[in-house]
């Protein structure tokens, strides 16, 4: 069990974002729903949406991920790609019609489950790091060379006769984190001591030299997000719908990436290393919307949700391994640290940010229409709990002060041709960082097209998007930028009928 906490701003974003998931309609019109309703995943982005069903329904998708990643690091170039098969939405609206007497026309009740997002992506940042500032700041030692830097020696080194494994969970169990990672540096010759006989040294100089550095990362990463919606919703006479969703929220996400550095600078005792850091996150969550549909007139609609913050509760686990080459005496002598033990964090708390929803939509008869959703969500008020903690303290102050609010646009339309239905949207999302490029505005468009059976109808539609990012290799030491141009892209295939 390590003490000290290793989480930071990118497990804050990563599980505050919602990609467009959800039945090939809704998928169809780029998510602008929220003053249509009449789709299951309408009712997932505004409860009152199942109160336009005038029948019972269910609906089921499943759909095809392809994710492509174009990497830029230094002089390297490289292409990724990941393609996955998913089931990614399942739900039924049970509706209740009430008698004529009452001004209260139905009442519907519903579950659904749907993703809400897929974590599933690969890349490779590989190139020549160059550095001309006389430091080692471009090399992975600097990232060991952060965390020892004021640590004394006997903290972060092995006791006599201790195997390195125990001395890596021994001093994870006391120290934490960052002392695991001074243990690293040192028990690996990247890191020598000032003063290598005196366990109050603080003060460390690095075996590895400045200058160029040979560079191979690779990243991989797979999971979800996912919620299981129960619905409840009501039509007030004729105009106005009403409802509520409980969202039960969880986290299923790995992570590994994998460094391998070459370099041939003079001096320099450790040429080659190798280190790999694995994640597993696992947690549970809550949230609730609420929203109302008013029809204006028979053509013209408004809607408007309200998404309160998701309260989760997250657990981790990490696992590392560490192997150097280093010239002693004119040999090559190699050093391997595979602890082959589990780091488990302390059970933490992660509150996303409330988002607020206003929707248009003009319905032309039974021929067609248009929808538009206008979406806002303050990324910077996203916390980490429990906030009396200090390190979630300092983490909550800087994603104040990097994150800023972030609007999303949706526009969607369809036209029906007997029984067919053709479908298409557009949608933009504004980033979250202030400085707009950590992670990028995202473009986005969709095509779809349905056929109604009658009972049954059967939908299928091709959507994509684009976002590129900046994003540094680690976050200590070694932050040199990989930029990424992301494009996803999904062909869904939905079965809906009425019950």
């Amino acid at each position: 069990m390590s003490t000290i906490y290793a989480q930071d701003i990118s497990d804050a974003i990563r599980f505050s974002q919602d990609e467009i998931q959800g039945t090939a309609r809704f998928r169809a019109l780029s998510g602008a729903f929220g003053a249509l309703g009449g789709d299951m995943s309408a009712v997932s982005l505004n409860p009152a949406g199942s109160a336009i069903f005038s029948r019972s329904h269910a609906s089921f998708t499943v759909s095809n991920i392809d994710t492509e990643n174009n990497t830029r690091y230094f002089n390297g170039v490289n292409n990724s790609n990941d393609s996955d098969f998913d089931i990614n939405q399942g739900g039924a609206t049970f509706v209740f019609a009430s008698n004529n007497s009452s001004p209260w026309r139905k009442f519907t009740i519903g579950i659904a489950y749907e993703r809400t997002n897929n974590h599933d992506t690969n890349w490779r940042a590989s190139g020549l790091n160059t550095n001309d500032d006389g430091n080692f700041s471009n090399s992975i030692a600097s990232y060991f060379y952060d965390f020892a830097d004021g640590k004394r020696l006997d903290e972060i080194s092995a006791l006599p006769d201790e195997s390195l494994s125990q001395a890596y969970q021994d001093i994870g169990a006391v120290y934490g984190f960052a002392h695991q990672q001074a243990f690293l540096g040192f028990e690996s010759f990247i890191l020598q001591p000032d003063d290598i006989n005196n366990d109050a040294n603080t003060t460390y100089s690095s075996n590895v030299s400045p200058g160029n550095f040979d560079h191979n990362y690779s990243y991989l990463a797979t999971g979800y997000n996912g919620k299981v919606t129960f619905n409840i919703a009501t039509q007030y006479e004729d105009n106005l719908y009403l409802g509520l969703n409980l969202n039960s929220h969880f986290i299923d996400y790995r992570r590994s990436s994998l460094l391998f550095e070459n370099n041939s600078n003079a001096g320099s005792i450790v040429n080659r290393i190798e280190f790999e850091n694995n994640l597993s996150t696992t947690g549970t969550g809550f949230s609730f919307q609420l929203g109302g549909i008013l029809k204006l007139s028979n053509e013209f609609r408004v809607g408007v949700t309200y998404d309160s913050p998701t309260w989760y509760t997250i657990e981790e686990e990490t696992t590392q391994y560490l192997a150097t080459v280093r010239d002693d005496a004119g040999s090559n002598v190699t050093q391997v640290i595979n602890p082959d033990v589990v780091n488990i964090y302390p059970q933490y708390k992660l509150q996303t940010p409330a988002k607020l929803t206003g929707s248009l939509a003009y319905v032309f008869a039974k021929q067609g229409l248009i929808s538009f959703d206008y979406s806002r969500k303050d990324y910077s008020q996203t916390k980490f709990k429990p906030t009396s903690d200090a390190f979630f303290a300092d983490q909550n102050d800087i994603i104040s002060n990097i994150l800023t609010d972030a609007a999303t646009y949706r526009l969607g339309g369809e036209y029906k041709h007997k029984q067919f239905s053709f479908r298409g949207g557009y949608r933009f999302e504004e980033s979250p960082y202030v400085n707009g490029s950590t992670i990028g505005d995202l473009n986005g468009y969709s095509l779809g097209i349905g056929y109604n059976f009658g009972n049954t109808k059967l939908d299928i539609t091709y959507d994509q998007s684009e976002r590129s990012s900046e994003t540094p290799l680690y976050n200590v030491g070694l932050t040199d930028i990989a930029n990424i141009d992301r494009t996803n892209s999904n062909i869904t295939l939905s079965l809906s009928f009425n019950i």
